[in-house]
């Protein structure tokens, strides 16, 4: 039976430790950007954290053991900078052991480029109202209560419709992935 390539266990390739860790980093990338953005679902402070990550990951690059996993090092590596972007804003709605708990829950194969394809296919499906509040929410990162003043709506009406708009795109990526999946 032939092994299969796990990525996120890989062995450094080059002799170089740095362009190692920086060569999984982009491998990674999209997981690492998903896990910030669970965590965090604000695109530019997301990206500033994830660069964040790549400059402590390569200035840490002699601590990676290679042959272990990449992905869960990077992964507490972002926990620690969103923990600190968090504090430099004086924004402390989760405390150290909840983001701990997040990042113990995600798991290794979540975010990964098939769901971000699936996720592009998606979009298109939804309602045309749906798929304005996700934009507005996502794309343009209005807060709820912005949402709420520019469509005359309730604040409870933006977060009931982006409810149901999450749980449509995610029931959509399941079947996408699926559908994959059997193929």
């Amino acid at each position: 039976m032939a092994e299969t390539f796990d990525p996120t266990h890989a062995d450094l390739t080059c002799a170089d430790p740095k362009l190692g860790v920086q060569q999984l980093f982009v491998r990674h990338q999209g997981r690492l950007k998903a896990f910030v953005l669970a965590i965090w679902p604000d695109f530019a402070r997301a990206d500033d954290v994830l660069q964040e990550v790549f400059l402590a990951v390569t200035a840490k690059a002699a601590e990676f053991e290679p042959g272990t996993n990449f992905l869960a090092w990077a992964r507490s590596i972002a926990r620690f900078k969103l923990l600190e972007a968090r504090r430099r804003l004086n924004l402390h709605s989760l405390d150290a052991d909840a983001l701990t708990s997040l990042a113990a829950a995600c798991p290794d194969d979540w975010g990964g480029d098939q769901r971000l394809a699936a996720l592009a296919k998606c979009l298109p499906t939804l309602a045309p109202k749906a798929q304005e509040l996700v934009r507005m929410r996502y794309h343009r990162e209005h807060s709820p209560g912005e949402i709420a003043g520019i469509l005359s709506w309730t604040v409870n009406s933006v977060a009931v419709g982006l409810a149901k708009a999450r749980v449509a795109l995610r029931e959509c990526i399941e079947r996408q992935l699926n559908e994959e999946g059997a193929r």
